[in-house]
Order: C-alpha cells, then sequence, then structure tokens
C-alpha cells in the first residue's frame, strides 16, 4: 500500500466536507498539474492519504482513503485530465501543522516541504508514521 498527501483549500472543500461524503466518497477532481494527475495514476483502492488545508489551516487533518482508481476527470472534457475518488477514514486528534513538519528533522526530505505547492503527493512510510505519530493516532 502506497501513503499519498492530498492538499484542499478547507473553504472550498475541507475535511468536514469529505466527511459528508460519507463511504462513497469524492471525486479528486480539478487537478491540472500533469505530476499530481499521475501521482492519482500510481494509486490504488486503499491506498491512504494524509489530508491536508492548504492555504488557511496549513495542517493535516486526517487521513482518507482512495476508493476509485485514476477515471476521467468529470470538470472536464479533456482526456488528458484524470482523478481518483477518495472518502475519509479519521480525524487527527492533533492535527499536524506545516511548522511542524518543516521544524522535524525526519521530514526534511518531504514533498510537503520541497515542492509544497504540488496538490497530491506521495509520502514515505517513514514520514507516514511519523505525521502519524504527531497527529496522535495509530499508523
Amino acid at each position: 500500500m502506497a501513503h499519498w498527501l492530498f492538499k484542499s483549500e478547507p473553504d472550498v472543500f475541507g475535511w468536514d466536507d469529505l466527511v459528508a461524503k460519507g463511504d462513497a466518497g469524492e471525486e479528486w477532481d480539478g487537478v491540472r498539474n500533469y505530476q499530481a494527475r499521475n501521482n492519482m495514476r500510481a494509486m490504488a483502492v486503499g491506498d491512504l492519504g494524509f489530508y491536508y488545508h492548504s492555504r488557511s489551516g496549513l495542517e493535516i487533518v486526517g487521513i482518507c482513503a482512495v476508493c476509485a482508481e485514476a477515471h476521467p476527470d468529470s470538470t472536464t472534457d479533456d482526456d488528458r485530465w484524470e482523478c481518483v475518488d477518495v472518502k475519509a477514514v479519521k480525524p487527527f486528534a492533533t492535527p499536524v501543522s506545516l511548522e511542524t513538519i518543516k521544524t522535524d528533522p525526519r521530514l526534511a526530505e518531504m514533498v510537503l516541504v520541497k515542492n509544497s505547492r504540488l496538490s497530491v503527493q506521495p509520502v514515505t512510510e517513514t514520514e507516514w508514521a511519523v505525521i502519524c505519530d504527531l497527529g496522535g493516532i495509530k499508523a
């Protein structure tokens, strides 16, 4: 199983919005970056991801799961763009801030630190375990 990080602006589609979608989840649509799209193409059903509030909040607030593999993005007729569907799995007991991530030497190489603009990014096993610990949940 691979691990990922999904970034969303909380005032556009936040953690509570994903929770409200239930087990059906929601299409992770509107991504128009080739690297982020390719990351979604690499995902499998059951892969887990961190749900990160960008722009305001700047923190990881929960864990989501891929519930549908890459398929055409319904928000465009351009067949270059694909997306996955994700559903909420578990909120963090304590959100993990970007500041905490940037100051933790164990996370210095994390994509979120090195390429903070990428909206869908991979997370290593070590990064996953560290952030779950910081968030107060079992990896």
